[in-house]
């Protein structure tokens, strides 16, 4: 982007990737926003419960967000060609998969019932939209664009894992998993940058 905030002067194509890009990211970041606001709200008056996040609407937060990278993979799984793009969508479909099998198991042998809540609705929300521009695309745009929304996706979800969930979370265990799914998408975060920046 150039210094006056202006696109240069790139293709129309890329201009709309690019615009599509941050407007995913933009919305991705402004729903795990409201988790971070509501967390930084001065102490009410001691007559109203404060409003925070709990371990249960964490949990469903993690979860979700778990599960929109599974369907990006499989809907990656049937749109690219490319063995590269192909091969990190399986890594991606496994892991989070994975990762969402365990939370879930945690979360029964805890005994807590992940609670849908604003932050994951908006989640969702964005992905289905995202999903719908992609799937618009085929051949190399469809490459490009999987490849940039998954770098801007696990940029946001680590952002808000370290700087808001992680912190939040007030169970052990919990925490410990969102720990460690944090070193998993902070690895996929750099394969997604290297796919990315392969396919330019």
């Amino acid at each position: 982007m150039a210094a006056d905030g202006q696109l240069p002067n790139l293709p129309m194509s890329l201009r709309r990737n690019h615009v599509k890009k941050s407007l995913f990211a933009l919305a991705i970041a402004l729903a795990f926003g409201t988790v971070a606001s509501v967390q930084a709200q001065p102490a009410p008056a001691a007559a109203t419960a404060p409003a925070t996040i709990n371990d249960a609407q964490i949990a469903h937060i993690a979860y979700t967000a778990g599960q929109i990278d599974v369907t990006a993979a499989k809907q990656a799984l049937k749109k690219s060609h490319n063995k590269a793009v192909l091969a990190f969508a399986e890594e991606m479909q496994r892991d989070h998969a994975a990762v969402n099998e365990q939370a879930l198991a945690l979360c029964k042998k805890l005994g807590v019932t992940p609670a849908d809540n604003p932050t994951s609705q908006a989640l969702a929300k964005a992905a289905a939209a995202e999903q719908v521009k992609l799937a618009a695309l085929s051949g190399a745009a469809y490459d490009k664009a999987y490849a940039a929304n998954e770098v801007a996706f696990h940029q946001t979800v680590n952002k808000a894992l370290s700087g808001t969930l992680i912190p939040a979370a007030k169970n052990a265990e919990l925490k410990s998993l969102l720990k460690t799914g944090l070193k998993l998408f902070e690895s996929h975060q750099m394969h997604a940058e290297h796919l990315a920046q392969s396919l330019k």
